[in-house]
């Protein structure tokens, strides 16, 4: 990558690489659809605003440095990424980086919560293994901010626009508790377990019905 990327050339990386994942039957993107994308008003922090003119600039802008490539076979015109090979990266942390583009800083619960889609982590560890070999690249692609008053986990973010400002204000409770977004994650965590451990006894109780031993 020749230069930092503006946030609207991020976004659309972001987007690319979400909408690669969630909704493959419309991928490559349309520039209806990656404006879309780029202006949805869930799941993206900040929120954005921008025009199919303004999209189409920063699209030039990624092509020129091979991030973004026009797709063929179709009458439209469509856009896909090329991340992974543009930054020199693997699977794993492009989804981490389109991540941090699309929502802004996040822990590594966070991370492994909102990536679900894009690539499933067996754990924490794994993440945040993938997030220091980033942050230990030339130039690195990730930091990990200072952590902030009441906040138990440190935050990470993105290097491809440049160096990031650290906020005053941290987002964390008054009373030094966890996070909104850490309480949603291991919210989401006890649902999937409480899943699979209701899974687990429905398997129990048919596999014993099944060996007479009730």
């Amino acid at each position: 990558m020749a230069r930092a990327l503006t946030p609207l050339e991020a976004r659309l990386l972001g987007v690319l690489v979400e909408k690669q994942a969630t909704v493959p039957d419309t991928y490559p993107l349309s520039l209806n659809a990656l404006t879309a994308g780029c202006n949805q008003k869930t799941a993206r922090d900040p929120v954005m605003n921008a025009t199919e003119a303004e999209v189409l600039a920063a699209i030039d802008g990624l092509k020129s440095m091979s991030l973004v490539f026009e797709g063929s076979g179709s009458r439209v015109v469509r856009f896909e990424h090329n991340m992974g090979r543009g930054l020199n990266v693997p699977s794993q942390a492009v989804a981490l980086l389109a991540l941090l583009i699309l929502r802004g800083p996040q822990t590594a619960a966070e991370l492994r919560l909102y990536t679900e889609r894009l690539h499933r982590f067996a754990d924490i560890s794994s993440v945040e293994a993938f997030l220091d070999e980033l942050a230990e690249r030339f130039p690195p692609r990730v930091v990990k901010l200072p952590r902030a008053p009441g906040e138990r986990e440190p935050r990470w973010a993105h290097l491809l626009c440049g160096e990031v400002a650290v906020p005053a204000a941290a987002a964390a409770t008054s009373d030094g508790s966890v996070t909104a977004g850490e309480l949603s994650a291991l919210k989401a965590e006890q649902a999937r377990l409480s899943a699979e451990v209701a899974e687990l006894r429905t398997l129990v109780q048919r596999m014993a019905n099944e060996l007479g031993l009730q």
